[in-house]
């Protein structure tokens, strides 16, 4: 039996032009008499009075207000901008088409204090400004750090003043057919809206359109609505079993999302491409128990092997490991995992239980870094953005494309553009500032040597680029780079 196909199924995610509501006035008038007529019943000059009810304790807290109250902090609202061409409506027209600013919404899930958060990749495809509200209502810019287009996954980063608390990891391989489950989302721009409902099937495929489908997903009741794309799909204990993705369009809360036990390992291999290649040589295993239906779900990582030569094998790491802590982070998934060594270099400490006993160790990834820039046949990141692109750039900070868009973080100048290059032949010119190349900020030249050098990067073409020239934001598309 084939599964569904579009246009029934829609992503979660909005992209829509905000216009002007203006609320007719009758409308008003109707809710003033209905009001009225509720206050004053007809033929009466006396309040109304209001039948007394038991009430049972405990009712009205239930579940739900927990599981809410305990995770809201750990879940953020997502607003973009992208800019679209749209044609005239006469078709005999040649006017060029008119650029058109057109905003979306979505929902992310903090993974790291620091600020890193998870989303869906249709949320951040295309878009060039970032916004991000938590639910204290401060807002912060976000960029763009890594995606995963085929389990539409992205991973952002905001820059937040103090620490933001983190989701607890559950697991999807127990749920129950008919289980209470939870989804908080910006839905339809409602910020941290909250339903309820059942899980409907578990291992449901279901196909968008005939290049975007998903397999084994959650479905569910609980109501969720465009905006709803990357939140938290909870169970009644609060943890983290799936990550809304999409919904039945026309139906009757139909919804979808990512099990939990996929997103996991994908959103680890996100975080650590922030080491740009850099490789601990771990070969980790996310495992998970429960030793009640009622209880919580207990999540360990095992090493399962260790590359030759690699920072965990000179740091002594062996199979059966289970990796407790890295650095100040419990390690409870692979995710904790990766970001326990983020932004971390040399003599990073670990702590594993070997046959019962805790063992201290000590990481360092500058060993691979150290002996990767030893290599003559490695090409250097500069050499790299010279030898595929035909530019030679430098970094520039913030102030430099300010005026351009003021949430860049800066960028690459161009200092050198050989005519004929890949890059000049798609309008980069000596001068501009390289602010993103595909979904990616190019601050660094490794971050231009990251994207030419992706195992993905024939996905890419033709590579979307943006730059900063005269103040202006400007894009193009790079076809071809050797």
């Amino acid at each position: 039996m084939r599964p569904p196909s579009d246009p029934r199924f829609v992503y979660l995610f909005v992209r829509r032009v905000f216009r002007r509501v203006v609320v007719p006035g009758g409308l008003v008038a109707a809710v003033w008499l209905a009001t009225l007529a509720i206050a004053s019943p007809v033929g009466s000059t006396e309040p109304t009075s209001v039948t007394s009810r038991t009430v049972t304790p405990g009712k009205r807290r239930d579940e739900v207000v927990e599981v809410y109250e305990r995770v809201k902090a750990a879940v953020v609202n997502i607003h973009s901008e992208r800019t679209v061409n749209t044609p005239s409506d006469d078709p005999f027209s040649r006017a060029p088409v008119r650029p058109q600013q057109v905003n979306g919404m979505g929902t992310g899930i903090v993974l790291d204090p620091r600020g890193y958060v998870l989303t869906n990749y249709h949320v951040v495809d295309d878009v060039h400004a970032l916004r991000v509200r938590l639910h204290d209502g401060s807002g912060y810019p976000a960029r763009v750090i890594a995606t995963d287009k085929e389990a539409d996954l992205a991973l952002i980063k905001i820059d937040p003043v103090k620490p933001l608390p983190v989701i607890l990891f559950g697991t999807s391989t127990d749920l129950m057919v008919g289980e209470s489950v939870i989804a908080i989302g910006n839905a339809y721009g409602y910020e941290h809206t909250v339903t309820h409902g059942r899980v409907s099937y578990k291992g449901r495929d279901v196909s968008l359109n005939k290049d975007t489908g998903y397999k084994g997903l959650i479905q569910t009741s609980a109501p969720i609505n465009p905006g709803n794309s990357g939140g938290p799909l909870l169970n009644v204990l609060g943890e983290l079993v799936g990550v809304n993705v999409a919904i039945r369009a026309g139906a009757q809360n139909i919804g979808f999302a990512l099990p939990i036990d996929f997103v996991v390992g994908r959103a680890a291999d996100l975080i650590s491409r922030r080491r740009a290649g850099v490789r601990h040589g771990l070969v980790a295993r996310d495992g998970v128990t429960r030793e009640a239906t009622e209880s919580s779900a207990h999540r360990a990582v095992t090493v399962e092997g260790v590359e030759p030569g690699s920072p965990a094998a000179i740091a002594g790491f062996k199979a059966g490991d289970v990796i407790d802590q890295v650095d100040d982070v419990a390690v409870l998934t692979t995710i904790d995992l990766e970001r326990g060594l983020l932004d971390k270099g040399a003599r990073i400490p670990v702590k594993v239980t070997r046959g019962g006993t805790t063992v201290a160790l000590e990481l360092s990834l500058e060993t691979v870094s150290k002996t990767v820039a030893a290599l003559p046949q490695v090409a250097s990141s500069a050499d790299v953005a010279w030898k595929r692109l035909g530019i030679k750039v430098q970094p520039v900070a913030a102030d430099s494309v300010a005026r351009a868009n003021p949430q860049l973080h800066g960028g690459l100048v161009v200092t050198e553009a050989t005519p004929g290059g890949a890059a000049a032949t798609a309008g980069i010119q000596k001068g501009d500032i390289l602010v993103g190349l595909h979904n990616w900020e190019t601050l660094r030249t490794e971050d231009v040597a990251f994207v030419l050098n992706h195992k993905d990067f024939a996905s890419f073409l033709p590579l979307k680029y943006f730059v900063a020239r005269d103040g202006k934001l400007r894009d193009g598309w790079i076809n071809g780079a050797p």
